[in-house]
């Protein structure tokens, strides 16, 4: 981990360049559609919902304009890797896509999945590129769709989290969708703050359509969760990420924070500011940032950005829509 001293003269030396521009991204996680975990297929409105169309709206009207999707692979795709689309469940995801679509923002299909297929590690290289195709298929002619490989590898093989990535980014483009943008996410759950240790084999990813961004997530409580509404500093957010500024520039690739949150206090305040300052100060690698999250039924979560009472959402809106393209 870096110094304050030293992050704030990068963070500097990068406003000096002109290196500063607006992100290209800039919205919300929607999570609700992946609710009921370990029970499937589940029943839509008990086990399962499917985010608020309103919601949304309102977000795009403030600016927000890139909405991570999550859902459960194992309610769009059930019993196999290579088997069929569940038809309900993929009616009410294209539905919830393509309001966001409609409406001109991005939507990130997130396979919420953390690298498992019904709690078990994903082996099976071929099958997962068939999810892939399945998905793929269903999405390729609609080109402001990004595709997310999975979300938040952890405790796997470094070479079988490489071999995942590379067949679903294979099997998306043979499908016929060679105009999105796919995120490719890492072990240790895609911490930015192990990236440049973790994940470096990631560097050997290739696409032949040259879309190809390295998501990563980030939290600033003690133990990196987003389990708690304390921050560790005001320069934290900081502090995690700059060691994958550094790697992405280094390895010429470009990245997105495809997950950050921070509690409702001033002191989580002023690290999220530093962290947004940090990502659009080296906007030549970063292209964007979501907050984790947005969803109907997060109730009183600490970073619940639901509108209109979430309690993420009434108090950090108004910082957060100052970074919005």
């Amino acid at each position: 981990m870096k110094s304050s001293i030293f992050t704030s003269a990068l963070a500097g030396l990068a406003m000096a360049s002109g290196a500063a521009a607006k992100l290209k991204w800039f919205g919300i996680n929607q999570s609700v559609a992946e609710f009921g975990s370990g029970t499937y297929p589940g029943v839509w409105g008990t086990n399962f919902y499917f985010p608020s169309t309103t919601s949304i709206g309102t977000l795009i009207g403030e600016g927000y304009n890139i909405f991570r999707v999550a859902f459960a692979m194992e309610r769009l795709v059930p019993n196999e890797l290579t088997g069929s689309a569940d038809a309900a469940y993929l009616a009410n995801l294209t539905t919830t896509i393509n309001y966001i679509t409609d409406n001109g923002a991005y939507a990130v299909l997130d396979p919420h999945n953390f690298g498992r297929y019904y709690s078990n590690i994903i082996t099976d290289t071929a099958g997962f590129g068939s999810f892939w195709t399945t998905v793929a298929t269903a999405f390729k002619d609609n080109d402001k769709v990004i595709f997310d490989t999975n979300n938040e590898y952890h405790d796997m093989d470094q070479t079988l989290v490489l071999n995942l990535n590379q067949a679903a980014i294979n099997a998306i483009r043979a499908a016929g969708a060679t105009s999105q943008y796919i995120f490719a996410e890492g072990n240790s759950y895609s911490g930015a703050y192990v990236w440049n240790t973790t994940n470096e084999n990631l560097s050997g990813l290739t696409d032949s359509a040259d879309k190809l961004v390295y998501e990563m997530h980030q939290y600033l409580d003690s133990d990196n969760s987003g389990t708690s509404d304390v921050c560790v500093s005001t320069t934290i957010g900081v502090d995690r990420v700059v060691g994958a500024t550094e790697w992405l520039r280094e390895n010429g690739k470009i990245g997105v924070l495809g997950e950050f949150a921070g509690g409702a206090n001033s002191q989580c305040e002023t690290a999220i500011k530093g962290l947004l300052d940090h990502l659009q100060a080296n906007s030549d690698v970063w292209q964007g940032a979501l907050w984790w999250a947005g969803g109907p039924w997060w109730g009183d979560y600490i970073y619940s950005f639901e509108p209109p009472s979430g309690t993420a959402y009434t108090y950090y809106d108004t910082l957060l829509k100052t970074y919005t393209p």
